[in-house]
């Protein structure tokens, strides 16, 4: 049965990603700002089987989520909650498919080794605030268990020193519950195995998402301190 499941959530993903360009392709043929890359993430987070639960209001504009992470899973969700754009890791570009995928997700390829290219990276990132994306960065810099906050890095959050104008911090609390030790992606687990370990799972699960109340970073000096202000909200969620 693990097999057949499958089979088909894969199936479904497969004919719910082809409507999803071939409308989105008639959104830009006729120059319209396209909702159904949102619209395909949130999908495929209900073919996965999450049925989420939203508490709070996600901003829409001027606002950086800052995230726990577990799984790509979290993407999908917060994707699917609030249209955010991601910053995510470089190697994630050349994946087939997938790689392409996220661009049109506007999504942000960042090297945490490239040290020397971390201004023109904020650059980027400035510049989608400045488009009125919202943007999530999870600052964990991996997935973790679920169970426990992982240090912040604040380096990506340079971007609020200082904040643009009008631009708020809004943590958020991704929680599986009685899920989550089946679907974090931790330890060396390649990330197939884990998809296909996801898509074979049974039944359905209900994730948590809590959209905690934003604040100004202009209260809070510098991306450390902006850092620890988010992760103590998180903790507290």
């Amino acid at each position: 049965m693990s097999r057949v499941r499958f089979v088909l959530r894969l199936a479904a993903l497969v004919a719910t990603l082809i409507l999803a360009l071939l409308i989105h392709g008639l959104w830009r043929l006729f120059r319209l700002p396209s909702p159904w890359p949102r619209l395909f993430l949130g999908i495929v987070a209900r073919i996965v089987g999450a049925r989420p639960c939203t508490i709070g209001t996600p901003l829409r504009r001027d606002v950086v989520f800052v995230s726990n992470h577990l799984s790509w899973i979290d993407i999908l969700l917060i994707a699917g909650a609030s249209g955010s754009a991601f910053v995510a890791k470089s190697e994630l570009r050349a994946v087939p498919l997938v790689g392409w995928l996220c661009t049109l997700n506007h999504t942000i390829f960042v090297s945490r080794e490239d040290r020397l290219g971390v201004t023109a990276q904020i650059a980027t990132i400035r510049d989608a605030l400045a488009k009125a994306w919202p943007v999530t960065v999870f600052p964990e810099g991996t997935t973790g268990d679920g169970h426990m906050l992982l240090p912040f890095k604040a380096a990506l959050l340079a971007v609020l020193e200082p904040p643009p104008l009008g631009v708020m911090v809004q943590p958020i609390r991704i929680d599986y519950g009685d899920a989550t030790d089946e679907l974090a992606w931790v330890g060396e687990e390649p990330g197939d195995a884990h998809a296909e370990r996801v898509l074979s799972r049974p039944g359905t699960f209900r994730p948590t998402l809590r959209f905690c109340a934003p604040f100004d970073p202009a209260d809070f000096p510098g991306r450390k301190a902006i850092a620890a202000e988010a992760r103590r909200r998180i903790g507290a969620a």
